[in-house]
């Protein structure tokens, strides 16, 4: 099965070839372009964006980091010139450095990567090389942050292209969030109840800034992820009257609803608004209150796609993560993270067919690694996260040869101030371990 990269390059020519028109079966012709494309674009625009891909549509605020010029020779080099230089570092390095490759990263980078796994196992896995000077993190932005404060200080965190981000990350900053919950105090005070429970308790999912993590440590709070979320509401609950959720509305809906709570009872805080769009009385029945941000790549799926699935293969398995909007997640026959779903795949020991509903870099590496399977994704349209795919491998070998020539760039570092804090809410969240 080849890359997703090598399907849209071949997608866009034989589209332009056959009828003029480009990018039929991806979102975005503009995917097959060199991410320095974009680089050079958002500085002659003086403003950031996503790029192509699944948050496209989406609006990076001002702040959101931008890449520089990569070298002309990066941008040049074919992939075997690349991954010859890439090898040749990875060499001369050594237990130097080390490199992280996410799920959602492409193949091409994903080949170099010596740990591949989600933001947090990434983040762990760097733990196990401390002797390591570098570790090169083929992510996004808060995931190289999480790495920066769970790291030694005088190991140096590395970004191979500062424009990958996170657009559900930046749909919660710190001013919103801060604001919010100056709102939330008015109304719900500050003192505990009989029991001790504090009337609101904020919790930030994995995919968010230090700052954030950092706020939700200073207040009691906890982070979570996708496959302990369950386990970090229940210890909420038990020290708070309701949760403040964010930055993905949808995890936090799935997530309570499972619990048992009300969608009543689950009011969303849309920061644009007065009270979040909420009246006093909402947010005072409240259980959680969740944020007005999502994943662009999860909200694509939607039921049809399952229906469709269905029609299609009698007895397909549909696997979806918990950012996929509550209709899809209550439509599939199971939901879960990123390990979760591999872990599904794994358990299957007759041959099956599994429509899958998450990013489609780890759909299609799923599917080359478990032939015995039909594995597809439920998305028909080839529409990678638009972040993740801003790292190349022609970024990877520039960050590795200037690390060779001693020059550390694009190092991704967190105010020690920040660092305390965000670290408490993660070490919460390291205690909070689902059971069984």
């Amino acid at each position: 099965m080849s890359s997703v990269n090598t399907a849209i390059q071949l997608i866009t020519r034989e589209q332009a070839a056959n009828s003029g028109t480009a990018g039929a079966g991806t979102c975005s012709p503009a995917l097959a372009k060199g991410p320095w494309d974009f680089d050079l674009a958002e500085a002659l625009a003086g403003a950031p964006a996503y790029g192509p891909g699944a948050s496209s549509g989406d609006i990076a605020p001002a702040a959101t980091p931008r890449q520089g010029q990569l070298p002309e020779e990066y941008k040049q080099a074919g992939d075997e010139e690349l991954a010859r230089r890439i090898l040749a570092a990875k060499a001369t390095l050594g237990d130097r450095a080390v490199i992280l490759g996410h799920f959602y990263q492409r193949d091409e980078v994903v080949q170099f990567a010596d740990f591949v796994g989600d933001s947090f196992q990434l983040a762990n896995a760097a733990l196990t090389r401390p002797d390591a000077e570098a570790i090169i993190f083929c992510g996004v932005h808060f995931m190289a942050e999480t790495a920066d404060i769970l790291s030694a200080p005088e190991q140096a965190v590395i970004l191979p292209n500062l424009a990958a981000g996170c657009s559900m990350a930046d749909m919660a900053d710190a001013d919103s969030v801060s604001e919010c919950w100056e709102q939330l105090e008015e109304i719900f005070g500050t003192e505990p109840d009989a029991d001790g429970r504090v009337p609101v308790l904020p919790v930030t999912y994995m995919n968010s800034s230090a700052a954030l993590k950092a706020f939700c440590g200073e207040r009691g709070g906890i982070v979570c992820t996708s496959s302990n979320a369950a386990t970090v509401l229940e210890w909420a609950f038990e020290r708070a009257q309701r949760v403040l959720f964010f930055p993905d509305q949808h995890l936090g809906r799935n997530t309570a609803k499972a619990l048992g709570v009300p969608l009543e009872q689950m009011p969303m805080w849309n920061p644009r608004k007065e009270l979040g769009g909420n009246s006093e009385q909402d947010l005072l029945d409240s259980r959680v209150i969740l944020w007005h941000g999502f994943c662009s790549v999860h909200k694509r799926f939607n039921v049809a796609q399952i229906g469709k699935a269905r029609a299609d293969f009698p007895g397909v398995q549909v696997i979806v993560h918990p950012e996929c909007p509550m209709e899809v997640v209550d439509a599939a026959d199971s939901a879960g993270s990123t390990d979760f779903i591999r872990k599904a795949i794994a358990a299957a020991a007759e041959p099956t067919t599994f429509a899958i509903g998450t990013e489609i870099n780890m759909v299609n590496r799923l599917a080359a690694e478990n032939p015995q399977h039909t594995i597809f994704c439920l998305d028909p349209v080839i529409c990678p996260c638009s972040t993740m795919y801003r790292i190349h491998p022609g970024y990877l070998a520039w960050v590795l040869e200037e690390l060779v020539a001693g020059r550390v760039v694009n190092r991704i570092t967190v105010d020690s101030s920040v660092q305390e804090n965000a670290r408490t809410a993660l070490e919460r969240m390291l205690a909070a371990r689902p059971q069984g």
